[in-house]
């Protein structure tokens, strides 16, 4: 079922060039699927209960044009698929004519809180999340891997304002990390980012960023020892 609520692009989600910023939108994907499911009855409450929490995957963001300041948009959602404890879902948003300006895919997994592990959702839940067809989009490899020796960064502490209602970073917070590390003329046209594990608070992220590749580039988010947290890869064209 597409789920979708309209805003106006307001003065602390844009950036010095008074347009909506890339964490911005994240946050506005992540809000109307939060909207989404609280609506249905099957939000932030119903899923401690259950213990139990969605944990995203994969962010794949294509981008046209960012809105403006004072800008009224639309934001859209709706699951398109759910594969034992896998839920694939796809976002958009539109500007006041109805032109689309992003969409996005994502995957998320069905975690169990109490062991970590992957789970099936309980079928009265995905009742409610009635599918529609995927967005047409090009769909990309949700495998990120970067080739070459990075540029290691000085390693980034998180801190609370990172973390959301499970105790741990936010995926929107890694990519606006990583975000930082971009050239400052850089302008994001599609953004992919792979999840591995969770940091949490106190936790030190140690950035590696590639520019292997002409028109894109990578930032890994790692631990000390070289274990992943995230890979983001930004791109300047789709």
């Amino acid at each position: 079922m597409m789920y979708s609520f309209d805003s106006r692009i307001r003065y602390s989600e844009v950036g010095s060039d008074t347009k909506l910023t890339l964490l911005s939108l994240l946050n506005y994907f992540q809000d109307c699927a939060t909207f989404h499911s609280e609506d249905l009855g099957v939000g932030v409450e119903y899923l401690e209960k259950l213990q139990s929490v969605w944990v995203m995957n994969f962010w794949q963001i294509d981008i046209d044009r960012f809105p403006e300041l004072g800008e009224r948009v639309t934001v859209q959602t709706h699951p398109y698929d759910f594969k034992v404890c896998m839920g694939f879902r796809n976002f958009g948003l539109k500007d006041g004519d109805g032109k689309m300006l992003a969409v996005a895919n994502t995957l998320w997994t069905f975690l169990n809180t109490q062991n970590g592990r992957p789970s099936k959702p309980p079928a009265d839940m995905l009742e409610k999340y009635a599918t529609e067809p995927p967005y047409e989009m090009e769909y990309l490899d949700r495998k990120i891997s970067f080739a070459g020796e990075g540029d290691a960064q000085e390693p980034v502490e998180i801190r609370k304002h990172h973390l959301d209602t499970n105790h741990h970073v936010n995926n929107a917070q890694y990519v606006g990390i990583a975000y930082d590390y971009l050239p400052e003329d850089f302008q994001v046209r599609r953004m992919r980012a792979s999840y591995h594990k969770s940091a949490v608070l106190s936790d030190l992220l140690y950035p590696v960023v590639y520019r292997e590749k002409e028109n894109c580039v990578g930032v890994a988010l790692c631990d000390e020892s070289g274990s992943t947290y995230a890979n983001i890869e930004f791109c300047n064209c789709k």
